[in-house]
């Protein structure tokens, strides 16, 4: 899963960045609305973690402008307003959570997780593929209630077709949620990772749409 930091203080987004990566999200940070904006409406991130105080465009007119328009990107709010009619004008304008200032670092992520599973239809941390579990939360796979050991990166392809299962997903799409703006990477890269999850968990797990992408049915 791909998410959007658009925080302007240097220190807090770098310790953001490094938490949500840690907790196996790719991210990439922007330090200003305007910016934020832009990356947002491309359309290649499933979550956008929003500070309101920002440079240029404050958070508030980011997430109504990206409601104007149409987009459904999941939005969590980071702000330091603890005071009810505050907390329901961000609700009302679009945003779909917040955090308050100073924030619990797990709380974020567990909120962060929670809204790219709603985002998918997908309530529960767990999902279930025949006789494959995979514990979203603690990033755990399990094949006939055994234990599977997958790369961070093999988890994260296999999650983002899980919570898309049913639909086709283009190789280029799998590719942006898999990689930030600055990573680099290589031709065959997917084939690697979903000829490896097919070795650990069954070769039906992921099914091949030629010209097309990857499914999980």
């Amino acid at each position: 899963m791909r998410v959007l930091i658009v925080e302007d203080e240097p220190d807090l987004a770098s310790a953001l960045q490094r938490l949500l990566e840690d907790a196996g999200f790719s991210a990439d940070v922007a330090g200003d609305g305007e910016t934020g904006l832009a990356l947002a409406l491309e359309d290649t991130y499933d979550l956008l973690v929003l500070d309101l105080m920002l440079p240029r465009l404050p958070g508030e007119k980011v997430v109504a402008e990206l409601r104007r328009r149409g987009r459904d990107l999941p939005v969590l709010v980071l702000t330091a307003r603890d005071l009810v009619p505050d907390r329901v004008r961000l609700l009302d304008s679009g945003a779909d959570d917040y955090v308050i200032k100073p924030f619990e670092p797990e709380e974020l992520v567990s909120r962060c997780r929670a809204l790219v599973r709603r985002a998918s239809g997908q309530a529960s941390p767990r999902l279930e593929l025949g006789d494959v579990t995979i514990d979203l939360a603690r990033r755990e796979v399990r094949r006939g209630g055994e234990p599977v050991a997958v790369t961070p990166r093999e988890f994260r392809v296999l999650e983002y077709l899980a919570l898309n299962r049913g639909r086709v997903v283009s190789r280029e799409e799998l590719l942006s949620r898999l990689y930030g703006e600055n990573e680099e990477t290589w031709s065959n890269v997917l084939e690697v990772y979903v000829a490896a999850l097919r070795r650990k968990l069954g070769p039906a797990i992921i099914a091949t749409r030629r010209g097309h992408g990857y499914i999980v049915e």
